[in-house]
């Protein structure tokens, strides 16, 4: 695990893919700050970059990282952790991935699709959610917070292999990807503060 101060050394460069997590004070986009960004690169490596509060600014190369169009963003739930980024950092994070709407177009014989869900039930690992709702905008976090951040992305790539081979069988893979990249029109309307499923109703 590597851990640093509000931007990623400019010599680390991700390939291919790289799976993403965010954790924030609280679920309002415009009320709670972003206070810490996690990823993890295709051979396993983490990177942990804590946005300390004022500083956003300076997140530069994480900045550039998000915007790669050469490099897939893997995010669990993309809706929250896209919305967060683009509002903090004023950019469009593309090309996105999702394994929960992956699991839900390829898993409809269950209605469990929370990344501790898929993680026990096709990789028969358990995630301990303990420091989910802990304070994640002080200045030193704890050990227990760190590897619970770590863990949010660890598995990420290994899911959406699997899952995207489900999705191959069932023949829904071209939808998966109309739905990834809807991600970025419903951040938007959520940061303007208009409910994306308002505008879709009778």
């Amino acid at each position: 695990m590597n851990l640093y101060k509000n931007d990623l050394p400019a010599d680390i460069k991700f390939k291919g893919s790289v799976a993403i997590d965010t954790e924030t004070m609280g679920l309002a986009i415009k009320r709670d700050r972003l206070c810490l960004v996690q990823m993890c690169s295709e051979d396993g490596q983490t990177f942990l970059v804590q946005i300390q509060k004022n500083k956003q600014e300076e997140a530069k190369n994480l900045k550039k990282l998000l915007t790669d169009e050469s490099v897939l963003k893997i995010f669990h739930y993309a809706r929250f952790d896209v919305s967060i980024l683009n509002y903090t950092f004023g950019i469009n994070v593309h090309p996105i991935y999702c394994t929960k709407v992956a699991s839900k177009l390829a898993r409809t014989y269950t209605d469990k699709h929370g990344l501790k869900n898929l993680c026990k039930d096709i990789l028969g690992i358990e995630l301990s959610k303990h420091e989910q709702s802990s304070d994640w905008g002080q200045d030193e976090l704890s050990a227990e917070q760190l590897k619970y951040a770590e863990g949010d992305v660890l598995y990420l790539h290994k899911l959406r292999e699997i899952l995207n081979g489900m999705l191959v069988r069932e023949g829904k893979m071209e939808l998966a990807n109309k739905c990834f990249e809807a991600i970025s029109t419903i951040t938007d309307l959520e940061i303007a503060e208009i409910v994306p499923e308002e505008l879709f109703q009778h």
